[in-house]
């Protein structure tokens, strides 16, 4: 496929751009609508775009276009009909933001929100709002965490409700001090109760290929890769 045999649009990222201070788009490409013109491209500072991994004639005439490579990507799928309800697990409030802001900055560091790209403590700074817009129920729609048995913070996971009848996990997180204790195991059984309770079928989470601890994570708790994605920037 040749770079003019791309056919889509690109729409601007707005509230990223507010965020980040950064005039990118995003490409949608699809063959019923119109060539792909450069104008469209060039008229932002970055442009970012998420293809299929098995569309490979797509990935090489965006490489033609001056795409880069980002990140890869795993979107699993796990079934909610079996399970408990975990211990030691609360809904974040108000008063547990700042300790999740920090908690988020850390573990989110290196992002497809990283440099050259976007700034060094974008990706954190990113992390940290999303994961207060969750406790606050912006975007995704609960914040719930893992504590120990004196009530420390142990991780979090975030969860919002789609229109198809499923839930999917926006973001989920340990921390360093609480890695190999089940936290992360625990989290996903407390996001498959919380899709339960609102008869939520299926629960969707996705995460970086690279993230080898995250993949192992969430085959062992029953997940099913449905697709692999990639992240190309221009």
């Amino acid at each position: 496929m040749k770079a003019s045999a791309l056919h889509g649009h690109v729409d601007p990222l707005t509230w990223e751009n507010a965020f980040f201070t950064l005039n990118s788009g995003l490409l949608s490409l699809d063959q019923h609508e119109a060539p792909l013109d450069m104008a469209s491209l060039q008229a932002y500072d970055l442009v970012q775009v998420k293809i299929p991994s098995q569309q490979t004639a797509e990935l090489d005439a965006l490489s033609a276009l001056g795409f880069r490579f980002v990140e890869g990507e795993a979107d699993f799928v796990l079934s909610t009909d079996k399970g408990g309800r975990p211990e030691g697990i609360r809904i974040a409030r108000k008063e547990h933001i700042p300790a999740l802001r920090e908690a988020a900055s850390g573990a989110f560091a290196f992002s497809r929100f990283r440099a050259p790209w976007y700034k060094e403590e974008d990706s954190g700074r990113f992390y940290a709002q999303w994961v207060e817009n969750a406790v606050l129920g912006a975007f995704d729609h609960q914040c719930l965490i893992a504590v120990n048995a004196q009530g420390e913070l142990q991780g979090f996971v975030s969860l919002r409700e789609l229109a198809d009848g499923s839930g999917r996990i926006g973001l989920l997180a340990t921390l360093p001090e609480a890695q190999g204790l089940g936290v992360g195991q625990r989290m996903i059984e407390a996001a498959i109760d919380w899709c339960r309770a609102r008869r939520l079928t299926r629960l969707h989470v996705a995460t970086q290929l690279g993230n080898l601890p995250a993949l192992r994570l969430y085959q062992r708790c029953g997940g099913v890769i449905e697709r692999t994605a990639w992240w190309l920037y221009r």
